[in-house]
């Protein structure tokens, strides 16, 4: 297998705030996701549909997603009947499972594949990661650092993960879907988040 992944995408400037969102953790097609995050779904095929739904109830056509990783399990069919029924360009950044479920069919369908990425969003820089870091470049001057990986939902934080969460900066989100509503979250949205956590 051969997919080109870039280690790390160059700054990308010149986005619209308004044509932007974030998501990670989707785990299409993953059987024991819903219980493992205690989902609240009755299956698979269940959840899958209602975050595409809510997905493309968000995102624009010409919308631009940032997924943060963990998009999904299966082989290059599946990943590709979510794709087909996706809103908006997606760029992936990979996460631990997306390794060894993506292809090269599949990577060819993403804007780009990166371990991780920084944007400038009208002079906000946001590093992109699959995991949440407890330092990063420009951290102490306001850069936002967005991840998944760790299924936190603002309603019952998992225990395992509350007492590294409380370590995280007011400058870093989660934009995993547990977090979220299983809906993708937009750039005012986490504006807004950012503002909170910092009074």
């Amino acid at each position: 297998m051969n997919i080109k992944i870039s280690q790390h995408a160059e700054l990308m400037k010149g986005l619209s705030p308004n044509k932007i969102w974030f998501t990670s953790d989707t785990h299409f097609y993953h059987n024991k996701i819903v219980e493992y995050c205690q989902r609240p779904f009755a299956s698979v095929e269940e959840m899958n549909e209602a975050m595409i739904a809510r997905w493309n109830s968000v995102v624009h056509r010409d919308g631009i997603v940032f997924h943060l990783g963990d998009f999904g399990f299966g082989g290059a069919e599946k990943w590709n009947k979510i794709l087909d029924r996706l809103k908006g360009r997606i760029y992936l950044i990979l996460g631990n499972h997306d390794i060894c479920n993506l292809s090269n069919s599949v990577a060819e369908r993403f804007e780009a594949v990166a371990y991780q990425m920084r944007l400038n969003v009208n002079g906000q820089i946001i590093y992109l990661n699959h995991f949440p870091f407890l330092s990063y470049s420009g951290d102490i001057y306001g850069t936002w650092q967005l991840f998944g990986h760790i299924h936190s939902r603002l309603d019952d934080y998992n225990p395992i993960e509350a007492k590294r969460l409380s370590l995280l900066q007011p400058n870093q989100y989660d934009v995993g879907v547990d977090n979220n509503n299983f809906t993708p979250v937009s750039y005012h949205q986490i504006e807004e988040i950012i503002k909170k956590q910092k009074t």
